[in-house]
């Protein structure tokens, strides 16, 4: 499992979302991820993916969400890709807010595009407003796909668990979901169809001619971190570099608090 292929990265990204890695006695365990029927064209991609012996079954059960469940479960049990896919980050037993980034060099997009497979969502508003989500338990999967959407978009999102039960609900909408969807789902990568047909029309969408056009957030640089950091002052800052003062502030913050890198020395 190279996962600077894109195939692979998204694979594990799909896992560590959606999957279990269970720890039986002595050497014994297995990986199983369970999903959907409709969408058992995946788990068949998985196993081809895998150079190991694995299976793929179908059950009906009732759940909490409906009467009758119809899903396929792809299951694992080689003790080598176990002690693989754990040494890259992916967790034995519950793993919600344990997960995090793998270890080492990986394809981003791929990466990510795997968790919203497994834990987000694509698609349209109650009004029609094209979306791209993330519901997620994990800080650090949280925080990795703000940092990239940013990059991408120049979207920011500040980040917080919601009240209710503790998750972080990480949400783009119109034209950033549009990009981003773009950037995440390109031709021919391995996703469910679903999505990917989704991802795919919301390209088409196009802001009503009545509805106040996107504001284009103005990326910050070195040179006016250095400004900013020099005058030590919101209100100058501001005024020096263009900027509202509300904006120098937050910045000022994130630079002192560490959440940005500071500006290099000149």
């Amino acid at each position: 499992m190279d996962l600077t292929v894109p195939e692979y990265a998204y694979m594990f990204g799909f896992l560590q979302a959606d999957g279990h890695l269970a720890q039986g006695v002595g050497q014994k365990g297995r990986l199983t991820a369970e999903i959907s029927v409709r969408d058992i064209d995946l788990l068949r991609e998985f196993q081809k993916l895998t150079p190991y012996y694995s299976s793929i079954t179908e059950r009906t059960r009732s759940t909490n969400f409906a009467e009758a469940s119809h899903t396929a479960v792809w299951t694992l049990c080689s003790l080598e890709a176990r002690t693989r896919l754990n040494g890259l980050g992916l967790p034995y037993g519950r793993k919600s807010q344990a997960i995090s980034p793998p270890y080492g060099e990986f394809s981003q997009r791929d990466y990510l595009r795997g968790v919203i497979d497994a834990d987000g969502s694509v698609g349209y508003t109650s009004k029609g407003f094209p979306f791209i989500s993330l519901t997620t338990a994990s800080t650090a999967i949280a925080t990795y796909l703000g940092h990239h959407a940013r990059e991408v978009t120049g979207a920011e999102r500040i980040l917080k668990r919601n009240a209710r039960d503790s998750v972080y609900n990480v949400f783009y909408m119109m034209e950033t979901a549009q990009n981003l969807a773009a950037h995440f789902y390109y031709p021919g990568c391995l996703s469910l169809e679903r999505k990917r047909a989704v991802a795919g029309s919301i390209a088409t969408w196009v802001r009503p001619a009545d509805m106040r056009a996107a504001h284009t957030r103005r990326r910050w640089n070195e040179c006016e971190d250095r400004i900013l950091l020099k005058l030590n002052s919101p209100t100058a800052a501001a005024e020096a570099l263009g900027r509202t003062p509300q904006s120098c502030n937050l910045r000022m913050w994130r630079l002192r608090s560490g959440q940005v890198p500071m500006p290099s020395e000149q």
